[in-house]
Formats: structure tokens, C-alpha cells, sequence
């Protein structure tokens, strides 16, 4: 067995700035815009340019674990406690699709009460992490990222019905590629990603950030038996716009959910890059380890109230947080402005101001 390296101190030049990120950046508004116009035309009302469908909101509490050594008790994790915890649970696409069109989960979750130096711009006393079901990025930078949103931005108007049977192709197609260990995570968003229950699987942060004074990458793990027997289960969208939500509306009724929140130091930099989300941190290279808890207890994910405040009222960002978690890398930087401008779209087209809640 290899000898574990020691993680990384956090430097200022660990990053590696491109000199067309601001032109990048201006591709992605404008991109964001032509999806978020089209949108709430469509609709008669704004929403998230990525991410807008949410299946389920939680509430619940977010502990950290007693007892970390020095390098895993920095930042949020300096020292133990408790913060009320929001999760939203969602899918990629910035249109609200028919579930039979199957694209990647994600989870958007902001804890509150969170008390540190902020982020630059960053309002509030809390703390985001957004996170997807898979451990990569599907481009390696912004750039490329455009191209994706662009091609998405086009199909954001075209009729559904022709999307859900591309999903169906792209799925069969996909889940061939997996069984011989080539998925594709391109093939996955464009709607090939299978259909699995939301509440089985496991989210990674995909970007890194900084940890205090290391670098470290998140993962959010099903912990109790309740959810760990939901991984990999599918759920049936057939005849049923909203399957996912009323799929997990129904189980968390009964399930008192419970997730290992763990970080991933950064131990090697050729194997463990800042700038190319692209690459997977390897567990072999670079164990993930708990450093806190997640719990939702069983509650009903789509009441009126808390769909109303946090859909309407919230926006999450990598952004909402402390100082020493600053969002690092090409992918991460680019998102500072355009998760800002989209959600002052949102809140100017509805009207509805939105706020970082109080504890």
C-alpha cells in the first residue's frame, strides 16, 4: 500500500488565471439571458438558468463532528456545533422538464448561522455548497462550459415531447457505454443520465476550495440505511410529469434522512489539479473523510410555505460563504457573476427581493 502524502498548504498562486476569463464570463451572461428570457416567457415567470426545476426542499440540521485533527479543523469545521440546514433537491436543465427526461440531480445546500470572515460580496451569516451526483465537471473550464450552455440554450424552447424521446435514446446508449466503463457525462446532460432516485445518491462538489489553510473538494454520502437502500434504485416517470417529486415527497415522509458530509484534501497536484474540473481526485490518491452530519428528519419536501421561500426567496451560490472556503478555479471563478446575475433576474422579473435568510 502507497505511503499517504500530506495535504497541501493553501497558497495565493495555487490558481492559474486565464486572460479571457472576463470575455468567458461574458459569454456565459449572455448565454444565461437568452435561456432566462426564453424561459419566462414560456412561463409568465423567472427561474434558475441551470437548475430550475427543484424536486424536493428540506429542512433539518447540519453538525460538526468533535474531535477532527488540526487539517481537517479549519474554517466552518474549526470546532464543533450545529446549524439549521436548507437542501434543495433539483436536476440541471434552466427549462422545467417532463421527469421522463432524464439529466443529472443536484443538491443545493445553505447553512445558516455560519460565523467568519465572508466572501467579497458574500451577504448574510451562511454557508453554500452546491454539489452534483457525479465526481467530475463535464468540461474541464469555462470555456468550454459555454459551448455546453450554449447548445442547451437552443434546445431550451424546442418541444418536449422530442426531448423525452432523445432522453430514452440517450439513456439506452449511455447505460451501454457504462457497462463497459466509458459513461459519458456529456451524454448524461444532454438527457442520458439514468433515472435514479435522488435521495440514494451520493454529490460531489466537482470544483475545489479553499479549506482554511489546505485545499480540499466535498462530498455529500447517504449514511442511514434508509437512503443507502435507495442508491442506484430508479424511479418510473412513465405518465407522470412529476415523478421525482412525488417520489421523494412520499418517501421522506417516512425516512428521517441522514448524510456524512466529507472533504477530500488536496495531496498531489498533478493528480489532484486546481484549474481542470474535469479530473477526478482519485479516493486512492486522496481519501475523503467525514468532518460532519447531515440530517433531515421526515417532513412533507414540497409544502406550499417552504417551496414558496426558498425557490422564490433564495438564491445559492458558491459565492455565500466564508473567507477561508473561497471557491478556487477556472469553473469556479467564472460562476461568481453569473450566479449573481441570474438571480438578479429572477428577483427583477418577479418582483421578489431575494435575501440570505436570518438564522
Amino acid at each position: 500500500m502507497a505511503m499517504q502524502l500530506p495535504p497541501l498548504p493553501y497558497t495565493p498562486d495555487a490558481e492559474d488565471l486565464r486572460d479571457d476569463e472576463a470575455a468567458t464570463i461574458s459569454k456565459l451572461n449572455d448565454t444565461f439571458d437568452e435561456i432566462l428570457e426564453t424561459t419566462s416567457q414560456d412561463y409568465g415567470h423567472a427561474v434558475r438558468a441551470v437548475h430550475a426545476k427543484a424536486h424536493g426542499i428540506l429542512e433539518g440540521e447540519f453538525t460538526v463532528l468533535p474531535g477532527l485533527p488540526p487539517e481537517l479543523a479549519q474554517g466552518l469545521f474549526a470546532a464543533p456545533g450545529s446549524h439549521r440546514a436548507i437542501l434543495r433537491m433539483s436536476t440541471n436543465p434552466g427549462d422545467i422538464l417532463d421527469d421522463a427526461i432524464s439529466v443529472p440531480r443536484g443538491i443545493a445546500l445553505k447553512l445558516l448561522d455560519v460565523a467568519g470572515e465572508r466572501l467579497p460580496g458574500a451577504e448574510g451569516a451562511t454557508q453554500d455548497f452546491i454539489m452534483i451526483n457525479g465526481p467530475v465537471f463535464s468540461v474541464p473550464n469555462a470555456e468550454k462550459f459555454v459551448g455546453n450552455l450554449q447548445l442547451l440554450a437552443k434546445t431550451t424552447d424546442r418541444a418536449e415531447g422530442a426531448k423525452v424521446a432523445t432522453s430514452k435514446v440517450l439513456q439506452v446508449i449511455n447505460a451501454a457505454l457504462g457497462s463497459v466503463g466509458l459513461e459519458s457525462t456529456k451524454l448524461a446532460g444532454l438527457g442520458g443520465a439514468p433515472q435514479v432516485d435522488p435521495l440514494g445518491e451520493t454529490y460531489f462538489s466537482v470544483t475545489p476550495f479553499r479549506y482554511g489553510e489546505y485545499i480540499a473538494k466535498f462530498r455529500l454520502r447517504p449514511l442511514c440505511p434508509a437512503l443507502t437502500a435507495l442508491t442506484g434504485t430508479t424511479i418510473d416517470t412513465k405518465h407522470r410529469r412529476n415523478a421525482i417529486r412525488e417520489t421523494l415527497r412520499e418517501e421522506m415522509a417516512g425516512i428521517d434522512g441522514e448524510w456524512a458530509f466529507e472533504v477530500q484534501l488536496q495531496r498531489d497536484a498533478d493528480k489532484q489539479p486546481i484549474e481542470d474540473a474535469s479530473v477526478e481526485w482519485k479516493e486512492g490518491d486522496a481519501p475523503f473523510v467525514q468532518v460532519a452530519t447531515l440530517r433531515m428528519p421526515s417532513q412533507d419536501s414540497w409544502e406550499e410555505a417552504k417551496v414558496r421561500a426558498v425557490d422564490e426567496g433564495m438564491r445559492f451560490s458558491v459565492w455565500t460563504g466564508l473567507a477561508a472556503h473561497r471557491p478556487l478555479g477556472n469553473i469556479n471563478r467564472a460562476r461568481r457573476d453569473t450566479y449573481r446575475h441570474s438571480a438578479d433576474f429572477r428577483g427583477s422579473t418577479n418582483r421578489c427581493p431575494i435575501h440570505e435568510p436570518a438564522a
